[in-house]
């Protein structure tokens, strides 16, 4: 690498960094109904909903009204969602007359888009409607998103508040993340973007002639529409899902290097924030930086496998002579799949970034990534969504691992467990064992169904290891609500939509609840005063053990697995 590429990568933590305690700082006033500078503005707004919405924003809800109100919410959503796909042709906004979707792709996309996936199946510019892009998909960015905030929101009150049932109202805080923290932001991307050339338009697709046509092929049909929009919150509340087919990659999504940096900075924007957010809440904010020191390190140390194994090239073409060194007018490095206006360095570091959080967007194609590279983006979700992750999801699943590390740690010592003033027993061990656990069990038992059966097998284009990494990735991405793909897999068949489609369902609410009965949980609880004995939890020891116990129950859960695609393709190419 050279000097330009780190700073690029420099530069970019750097704004990330300086960005999360004033956001960070900005969100947790609005979770703690504190005044801020939007109330003039938005507060009416906000209380004109609760008046037509008949909600009370002063009453509470123990976890399981939370739970339940959640759930309805989002099962409502869900089939909003599929019924606009059924329907789309006989609705307005549809210039290029496309029909219905499918019903199993609807169901897909459905479930993919409420449960915070967003994985796609489809071409979004042969598939969707304006109408169904607008007020079914990006609508979907939003509220799932603002779920994941809620949820989170609820679990930090468990932690805060003592011997109470009640952790918050669904609906308040569903209606502050949306209205207060990812509209304003997403309307100031928005425009960002538009500056950049991303298109934003009601009009029909444009034909245009060819400058140079090309066997007897004199026009071509480019799609537009109402994408910046749709963008700015795909990439804002971790959702990912493109409005055109190559997602980010298309010069009508992301056509500069500007644009291609302020997409970058606002997938891990809201999830950095959001560990400030934290320790503002509970009243020491060495928590949260220690949280995000955690995510950073692994971050870092996944990044260099992924630029290094990009930037090295393929063993194949050295053997053939071909010249992969970087140089000034050669980026060098495996450029298949990758865009050169982006080159190498920034398709890695958004790879790393779009799974570590939850969001799944694309840049450049992971299929085309060397075994190694391929195996960093894979990995990132096998973890669990949970460095940086999505809004809320990715910290309270990193916050299920702390209180791992906790309960683990006071055995080693002799100690009851606890973690800021609660004490950990058998119960959030439970609750936290199966929200590590879930995901691992959808992952595993979803790429065995699809290999051992003839629907599964039937699409999977490419032979042998890299076959096996692409379905082994498919459920990776479904099982933890990521939604990117190895685009090699032919996954828009009824058996991938349907089976892909309860993946993505049980991997976030099979977690979700866990959280919020941890939550309802830890509230009931006393306050136990820090003594002698305490854990700290924000010192770098700490921290460590936190990196230990992640990369550990990582590497356990995946490593065979990992080992019989990336790992021995890899070996297979130096062969």
């Amino acid at each position: 690498m050279n000097l330009y590429n780190w700073l690029q990568i420099i530069f970019y933590f750097a704004i990330l960094l300086t960005l999360t305690k004033p956001l960070g700082s900005y969100m947790a006033k609005v979770y703690q109904g504190e005044r801020i500078f939007l109330d003039r503005v938005l507060g009416p707004v906000e209380r004109f909903i609760y008046r037509v919405s008949g909600i009370d924003p002063k009453s509470e809800m123990d976890w399981k009204v939370y739970a339940i109100a959640m759930l309805v919410f989002n099962a409502l959503g869900l089939f909003f969602v599929f019924a606009l796909q059924r329907l789309q042709g006989i609705l307005p906004l549809n210039p290029q007359g496309l029909g219905a979707v499918s019903a199993d792709s609807s169901w897909n996309t459905a479930v993919s888009f409420a449960s915070n996936t967003n994985w796609q199946g489809y071409g979004g510019e042969v598939t969707m409607s304006y109408l169904t892009q607008m007020l079914g998909l990006s609508v979907q960015n939003f509220v799932s998103a603002a779920a994941g905030m809620a949820v989170l929101v609820a679990f930090i009150r468990g932690i805060v508040r003592h011997t109470t049932k009640s952790i918050g109202n669904f609906w308040v805080d569903l209606t502050r993340s949306t209205l207060y923290i990812l509209l304003p932001l997403s309307i100031v991307l928005s425009l960002a973007l538009v500056s950049q050339g991303v298109v934003q338009t009601f009009s029909e697709y444009k034909t245009v002639s060819l400058i140079q046509p090309s066997a007897g092929v004199t026009e071509q049909v480019i799609a537009v529409g109402p994408a910046a929009s749709q963008v700015a919150i795909k990439q804002l509340g971790t959702n990912g899902g493109g409005f055109f087919n190559v997602n980010s990659a298309h010069p009508f999504e992301n056509p500069t290097p500007f644009s291609n940096f302020l997409e970058m900075l606002s997938i891990l924007l809201i999830p950095a924030a959001l560990c400030y957010t934290f320790g503002k809440m509970v009243g020491d904010t060495r928590q949260g930086w220690a949280l995000l020191t955690a995510m950073t390190i692994i971050f870092v140390a996944l990044l260099s496998v992924a630029v290094w194994s990009e930037q090295g090239g393929n063993p194949a073409f050295a053997a053939m002579g071909i010249d992969q060194t970087q140089t000034n007018i050669n980026p060098g490095g495996n450029m298949e799949g990758k865009e050169v206006r982006f080159g190498i360095v920034n398709s890695a570091l958004w790879t790393t970034a779009t799974t570590a959080a939850s969001n799944g967007s694309v840049n450049s194609m992971h299929d085309s990534y060397m075994p190694l590279g391929g195996l960093v983006p894979m990995w990132m979700m096998q973890l669990g969504e949970i460095i940086y992750g999505g809004v809320g999801s990715g910290l309270y699943g990193m916050l299920a691992f702390v209180i791992i590390a906790v309960f683990v740690s006071g055995l080693m010592v002799g100690r009851t467990p606890e973690y800021l003033g609660k004490k950990i027993e058998a119960y959030e061990m439970k609750m936290a064992s199966i929200m590590i656990l879930i995901p691992v069990f959808v992952v595993l038992t979803g790429t065995a169904v699809a290999l051992m059966s003839e629907a599964g097998k039937a699409t999977i284009y490419n032979p042998s290891t890299h076959g096996f990494s692409e379905v082994l990735y498919a459920f990776s991405s479904a099982g933890n609500n990521n939604g990117s793909a190895f685009a090699g897999l032919g996954a828009n068949t009824p058996f991938y939509n349907t089976i892909l489609g309860f993946a993505m369902l049980i991997a976030r609410y099979w977690l979700a609840i866990p959280a919020l009965a941890i939550a309802g949980s830890l509230a009931g609880k006393k306050k136990v005063p820090a003594g002698a004995g305490t854990l700290p939890t924000h010192t770098p020891l700490f921290i460590a053990w936190l990196i230990g116990v992640i990369v550990i129950v990582g590497a356990l859960s995946f490593l065979p697995a990992l080992a019989l695609g990336p790992i021995v393709e890899h070996l297979m190419v130096l062969k």
